[in-house]
């Protein structure tokens, strides 16, 4: 998983409450188990029409924001069932970090995993955000992790609040494999031990 520490992107507003992941990654779509590929599906319902054209109107088809790395979206994001594969669709698009006013649990802890930095900021400082968003790509938004501040194109600074060891493992790439592997020569002694104690096992 790739390291997240510093961002400087464009961002897309999405001003949308309940974004689901059904929204988010269409369920037909599901049926792979690969972590690639599925960018080209994203918000798939809304970002094309049946035939497959594309919807201009969505944000995410703009010239502008078909480069965004963050978005800014609405209330309760990431609701609904539990897919593993939002997270993996939005970081094939790009998008590294969503900012809302809150997540749904499961999509949030799913983010850390995958290397997406969710950010939860009370709605008078997302509204502030999503009006900066719509400037389009000549507004691009920092995010410090180590510091955790978000900072607007007008060089507004917002701070957010997140767990330490979420914090931890997304500064150094660690998914739940990279944390066993910190481990690793611990494990190794373990299984030296149980070897030599339990051979039959």
């Amino acid at each position: 998983m790739d390291k997240f520490t510093t961002l400087s992107g464009i961002a897309a507003p999405l001003p949308l409450i309940n974004i689901d992941t059904d929204m988010i990654i269409p369920k037909q779509f599901l049926k792979t188990i690969k972590r690639s590929g599925l960018g080209a599906n994203l918000f798939d319902e809304m970002r094309f029409t049946q035939d497959g054209a594309e919807i201009p109107d969505f944000v995410l088809n703009k010239p502008a924001y078909r480069e965004a790395q963050i978005l800014v979206a609405g209330d309760n994001f990431g609701c609904g069932s539990s897919r593993e594969h939002a997270p993996w669709a939005l970081l094939d698009f790009g998008i590294r970090c969503v900012i809302a006013p809150s997540f749904a649990d499961i999509f949030y802890n799913n983010c850390f995993k995958n290397g997406i930095l969710p950010i939860a900021l009370p709605q008078e400082t997302v509204d502030i955000l999503m009006k900066d968003a719509e400037k389009g790509a000549n507004a691009r938004v920092e995010i410090d992790l180590d510091a955790q501040t978000v900072t607007s194109s007008d060089g507004e600074v917002f701070s957010f609040e997140l767990d330490a060891f979420k914090k931890h493992c997304l500064l150094n790439g660690l998914d739940d494999i990279g944390q066993s592997l910190q481990k690793v020569s611990s494990i190794d002694a373990f299984e030296a031990t149980m070897a030599q104690s339990r051979p039959w096992v």
